[in-house]
């Protein structure tokens, strides 16, 4: 969504600014958390104002395809509402517009009960613009018979060896080693150290950049990679599907898919076992997308410290484990991240129960990878993955798939204005 286009429509529209009436009611949006999590939401809401008399806890929950538009309409009229749910990417451009509120100095110490990582993803131009509230990481689940077949007795340690090990599964047992998701390769690339933009000029045809998309070559040619879906939008269904036939190798995902395939495939989930996800150059967890509280900007300034007491309250080490536990994600608080509930390992676990442990163990990685202030970014990462695709399946050279990319790119970023 271009959120300056909305803007501009709105105040032509003569959507006229009201000041927000001064009373103690904060109202706080989420998006798509009904009717699943109604009881936690409403819960949290009453005991809130159960413990602080004359506050008044107002919930609402919007579609998250709707969520930015009402917000920016709310902005404009000026009455936001106090908090609201957003991912980091959506963050990064209203704090670009300056439609966000910094929440420094609401922090206080209350910091410090955060994983630095997940401030970190909420800082923007040295300020800090959300409440952290849940996140994920991937880990890999294999199949132990194919392992075995292929000569394998471990998780890989690297994408190097991912790669590798998909590779000598497909030479070894004739089947697909692993299925990353290049239809989001951007994220790929900056997993591994490798910038997509730099200085403002699309900058993902260097000698690194073709190496790494050569190595994904090699191992598509090689029968390593799962060719369903490969550069589909969301090749997910199809992976999930493949594992639980079996007929992958490997899985990378959250630890959620590890119940669906203890639900829909039993002999599958009892030869699954779970190793943590190799951590890229850059030391960061792969599958990162954090969910937060920010303050939009015009709520009055004289209710900030009662919306900040109750977004530390939100977002605190109870109520984060509490949904963390509903949801299936993992909580953004250092306290809550190490519950034994993450981090406990019954004598009997299965992989599900792996696949949590070993995902908390990530969280201190996890950050949300994306590009950031780009126009039309949809279509340029599509225009990538084309070539990525052709570059891969040997329709063309890697090298000037690659450059027909980047030229394509460049045309379209020297008529914007990069923030």
């Amino acid at each position: 969504m271009k959120i300056k286009t909305l803007l501009t429509a709105l105040m032509a529209l003569g959507v006229a600014a009201s000041a927000a009436a001064a009373e103690t009611k904060i109202e706080f949006w989420t998006f798509s958390m009904k009717p699943r999590f109604t009881p936690f939401f409403e819960s949290v809401a009453r005991k809130y104002e159960a413990q602080n008399p004359g506050v008044k806890i107002e919930w609402i929950d919007f579609p998250w395809d709707v969520i930015q538009t009402k917000l920016v309409t709310r902005i404009v009229a000026g009455t936001p509402p106090a908090l609201v749910n957003l991912n980091v990417p959506w963050a990064d451009e209203f704090a670009r517009d300056e439609l966000l509120t910094p929440i420094d100095a609401l922090l206080g110490a209350s910091k410090a009960s955060y994983i630095p990582s997940t401030l970190e993803d909420l800082r923007f131009k040295g300020k800090t613009y959300g409440f952290p509230m849940y996140s994920n990481v991937a880990v890999i689940a294999y199949n132990r018979t194919i392992f075995k077949d292929a000569g394998l007795t471990s998780g890989p340690q690297s994408f190097d060896e991912q790669l590798a090990f998909a590779r000598q599964i497909a030479a070894r047992t004739g089947k697909a080693g692993i299925a990353p998701a290049l239809s989001k390769i951007d994220g790929l690339f900056m997993w591994q150290g490798l910038a997509v933009i730099k200085d403002g000029k699309a900058v993902f045809n260097s000698a690194q950049h073709v190496a790494l998309v050569q190595k994904l070559a090699a191992t598509y040619k090689a029968g390593g990679l799962l060719k369903e879906s490969l550069f589909a939008e969301d090749n997910f269904p199809a992976v999930v599907d493949a594992y639980k036939g079996g007929r992958l190798g490997m899985l990378l995902a959250p630890p959620t898919a590890l119940k669906r395939i203890q639900n829909d495939a039993k002999d599958i989930y009892a030869i699954t076992n779970v190793a943590p996800a190799p951590l890229g150059p850059t030391g960061i967890a792969d599958g990162g997308w954090l969910i937060h509280f920010s303050i939009p900007k015009g709520v009055d300034a004289k209710l900030l410290p009662a919306v900040g007491k109750f977004a530390l309250y939100l977002t605190s080490d109870a109520n984060q484990l509490a949904f963390a536990k509903q949801a299936s994600v993992f909580p953004t608080t250092v306290r809550a991240a190490a519950d034994p509930y993450f981090l406990a390992l019954p004598a009997n676990a299965g992989a599900a129960e792996k696949a949590v442990e070993a995902g908390a163990r990530s969280m201190a990685h996890s950050h949300t990878l994306y590009v950031a202030g780009i126009d039309d970014y949809d279509e340029l990462r599509r225009s990538l993955v084309k070539a990525v695709e052709a570059g891969v399946t040997g329709k063309q050279d890697v090298q000037q798939a690659l450059d027909q990319a980047v030229a394509i790119w460049n045309k379209k970023l020297s008529k914007q204005r990069l923030h």
